[in-house]
């Protein structure tokens, strides 16, 4: 198979996955290394096709309706930040990523997708093991989220309940 036809199989995979797949498992899948799938990857994003790198895999974006988007500046300890996350998900919001703005760095972000109370779950499981350093901690606890939701009622409730938790930077 030729690396035109493996993408559009790479293509069919993750679109088929109603989670994300991780490069390991798409690399035995189409029996190639790792790095090709990373390679492919970035060749199919640089062709305009909207592939998340998530924690857990990749994922194909698919917005089936418009979907309203607002980025939002919070600050909290690293022992809330399942709690920050529970109040997002819990008020019909989506967390999309998370960046914070270092002065020597500049924007550093990363893709989140968190949905529900299980991808919390999953995120804030996966930095305990790891003994993983949110980004948050560049910063002094100050970073930003994009988050996504089907109104922007929705997106309100969602800043009303971070600001009630005093989260929320105005």
């Amino acid at each position: 198979m030729d690396g035109n036809e493996r993408r559009e199989k790479l293509i069919d995979i993750i679109k088929a996955s109603h989670k994300p797949i991780s490069g390991s498992e798409l690399a035995n899948i189409l029996g190639v290394s790792r790095q090709v799938i990373v390679q492919d990857i970035a060749l199919l994003r640089a062709s305009d096709i909207d592939i998340i790198s998530t924690t857990k895999g990749y994922m194909l974006y698919q917005s089936k309706e418009a979907k309203y988007t607002r980025v939002i500046h919070v600050k909290h300890s690293t022992e809330n930040i399942e709690d920050e996350l529970c109040t997002i998900v819990d008020n019909g919001g989506r967390v999309l990523d998370v960046h914070v703005i270092h002065e020597i760095y500049g924007q550093i972000v990363t893709e989140l997708i968190i949905r529900n109370r299980n991808d919390v779950y999953d995120f804030v499981k996966q930095v305990k093991e790891k003994k993983i350093t949110p980004l948050k901690e560049l910063t002094a606890g100050t970073h930003r989220h994009t988050i996504e939701a089907d109104s922007e009622d929705i997106l309100n409730q969602v800043e009303d309940a971070l600001r009630k938790k005093n989260y929320l930077l105005e």
